[in-house]
């Protein structure tokens, strides 16, 4: 018998700052409504699928409140990585997919939690001042090669600087693109491209 398809669930407890990861079988996740508690007990994800969606609950380790967020069925439960993130400090707070994603996702996240923890939340522009530079520098690069478009087919585009990452903005159709900008990871990350892609509303499929 063929093994079923598990995902990888996990997030930063906002209360005792530890990582809460579990795997679930897709048929665990479709079957009822499922909660992923902190060993703590101060903290838990919670997911329902309605259908062809699905909405979570995540408690965030960075504002300490509880997002509510809400994705597609076909993405949760099939694409290799999601990343859920606060709109307020521009970190991610949960992720789902792939255990190998995940948790590589999460050590990167680690070390945007690590600096957060050493500045003790210092009010700046930027988590890293230097790692957003490096990351803007290189973006105005791959602008200059008109290296940024959508899937709609457009090269306008407008952006938006965050706390510690970057958002792109389809001017046509609207899609959206976060570049984190917070870790030496991130600077790593933008070199190595040469083209971004914004995955738009249009053209896709």
């Amino acid at each position: 018998m063929a093994q079923e398809a598990k995902r990888t669930l996990a997030y930063f407890c906002p209360s005792c700052r530890q990582i809460v990861a579990a795997e679930r079988t897709v048929f665990q996740l479709a079957a009822s409504a499922n909660t992923l508690p902190c060993p703590c007990g101060k903290s838990s994800l919670q997911v329902e699928l309605m259908g062809d969606r699905v909405k979570l609950t995540v408690p965030c380790l960075f504002c300490g409140k509880d997002h509510s967020v809400i994705c597609s069925s076909q993405a949760f439960l099939h694409q290799r990585l999601l990343g859920f993130s606060c709109a307020q400090s521009g970190l991610d707070c949960c992720y789902v997919g792939e255990e190998g994603a995940v948790f590589a996702a999460l050590k990167r996240l680690e070390e945007a939690v690590d600096k957060l923890g050493a500045e003790n939340r210092e009010k700046g522009s930027f988590l890293d001042e230097l790692v957003m530079h490096e990351v803007l520098s290189e973006l105005k690069e791959i602008a200059q090669r008109d290296g940024i478009s959508c899937t709609c087919g457009s090269h306008r585009w407008k952006l938006q600087v965050n706390y510690s990452s970057i958002d792109l903005f389809c001017a046509d159709c609207g899609g959206a693109m976060r570049i984190p900008a917070a870790t030496a990871s991130d600077i790593d990350d933008i070199c190595c491209k040469t083209k971004l892609l914004i995955h738009g509303s249009k053209g896709e499929g």
